[in-house]
């Protein structure tokens, strides 16, 4: 909640139903999260998908308390975070919970192994030991080599892979999101993508992750959460989001998505075995996969469970039957 009044009038008219609008008029302050609950469990990423100005930046730096909630609680492993005084916030931001922001906020005076120490530098780790972890999670993110360089020797998507590797260097159960790829380049943008997925498959974190581009959310969100004025219009995972849209709103973002790059692979499946020797795709995986293997000149592909047993098969008619309709 924004503005000089007391809180309690807009409160009880966001209570009532009012809209943003309607509060901002009325009491000259703006309602900038509301009615918003959620869980993220380790392993999972959570994307907060919105256009700018639906209160998505706000409500990550709630959850890091940058930014005060006006009511409502926080709980970060059972602890309520709001409760907490500045020494145990301090505590949970340098240990268990780290930001990665769009702008790297790397100190230019200090070397690419140094920027990435600073976090065990600020919890008393001695050198040595700070030293040694950072150049592990140089080597993590693809940076070797590159440790007695100067930020400014680097390109933007190195010089976010420091600040990636930075945030891992505190080994944190949570990591927080603030559209940290937005102004790469394209290029470079896919290919942090490709290095998030990466390294989330290897760590298992809890990540929610904040960004104003629904392609980026499909690409890295386990659920995603349509935000619009303050509130969640929907929440679900990329395939309910695109075979179920709930409102108008996330209608207008899934409506020119392919279903192919969000449909798993048991949507167009069938019964039966494929021939012997056929590639395999697990069931879960996305269509578009097996769209890459009949473009290698497959005819059939088989479908596998978790374990690697047979569940089914994939031909060509199936996947391109789907096609014609997003086509249509």
């Amino acid at each position: 909640m924004f503005g000089a009044a007391s809180a309690d009038d807009a409160i009880a008219r966001a209570r009532a139903g009012k809209s943003r609008a309607d509060i901002l008029a009325a009491t000259g302050m703006t309602v900038a999260v509301r009615d918003v609950s959620f869980e993220v469990a380790p392993g999972e990423t959570f994307v907060v998908m919105g256009l700018s100005g639906s209160g998505k930046s706000t409500l990550i730096r709630c959850l890091s308390r940058l930014v005060e909630p006006t009511r409502g609680e926080v709980h970060i492993e059972g602890d309520d975070l709001l409760a907490m005084d500045e020494g145990a916030l301090r505590a949970v931001r340098r240990g268990r919970m780290a930001m990665v922001f769009q702008h790297f906020g790397l100190f230019p005076h200090r070397r690419v192994i140094d920027n990435i120490a600073y976090g065990l530098e600020v919890q008393g780790v001695e050198r040595s030991a700070r030293l040694t972890r950072a150049e592990e999670v140089l080597h993590v993110v693809g940076l070797d080599g590159w440790a007695y360089h100067y930020p400014q020797q680097l390109s933007g998507g190195m010089q976010q892979r420091v600040g990636l590797a930075r945030a891992l260097a505190v080994d944190p159960s949570i990591l927080l999101f603030d559209e940290p790829f937005s102004a790469l380049d394209p290029l470079i943008r896919h290919e942090m993508q490709q290095e998030l997925l990466r390294l989330q498959r290897r760590m298992q974190r809890a990540i929610m992750f904040i960004t104003h581009d629904f392609a980026e959310a499909l690409t890295l969100g386990d659920r995603i959460a349509i935000m619009k004025d303050g509130a969640f219009d929907q929440v679900g995972t990329p395939e309910e989001l695109v075979s179920a849209p709930a409102t108008d709103y996330v209608r207008e973002f899934t409506k020119d998505v392919p279903r192919t790059r969000v449909l798993g692979i048991r949507r167009v499946m069938a019964r039966g075995a494929a021939p012997v020797g056929a590639p395999t795709v697990r069931a879960d995986d996305r269509i578009s996969r097996a769209v890459e293997l009949l473009l290698d000149g497959h005819d059939e592909i088989g479908v596998v469970d978790d374990a690697g047993a047979a569940v089914g098969r994939v031909d060509r008619a199936q996947v391109a039957r789907l096609m014609r309709e997003d086509a249509r």
